[in-house]
């Protein structure tokens, strides 16, 4: 999936993303883009680099990233998933 696809399917959906992290091991992450279920972020003091997406993990509360290139499945959930429903 092209990075400009995925970040679209983020901001209306949570998303179950399994990628391959630097050191080897598997994630899986639920994360979104949605702007209700996100902080408020300053885009000034992020880094641009468009082989990292970062994503809201809403699980963990935090924001986390990953390569583009090490994503091995992507998932859409359904609101109910998450109690929105």
């Amino acid at each position: 999936m092209k990075r400009e696809t995925l970040i679209k399917n983020l901001q209306k959906r949570v998303m179950k993303i399994t990628f391959t992290k630097v050191n080897g091991e598997e994630r899986v992450m639920d994360c979104t883009l949605q702007e209700h279920m996100i902080p408020p972020t300053d885009e000034k003091n992020r880094k641009e680099n468009e082989k990292v997406l970062p994503v809201f993990d809403i699980n963990k509360g935090e924001w986390r990233s990953f390569r583009l290139d090490s994503i091995t499945n992507i998932e859409a959930l359904e609101y109910q998933d998450y109690g929105v429903l």
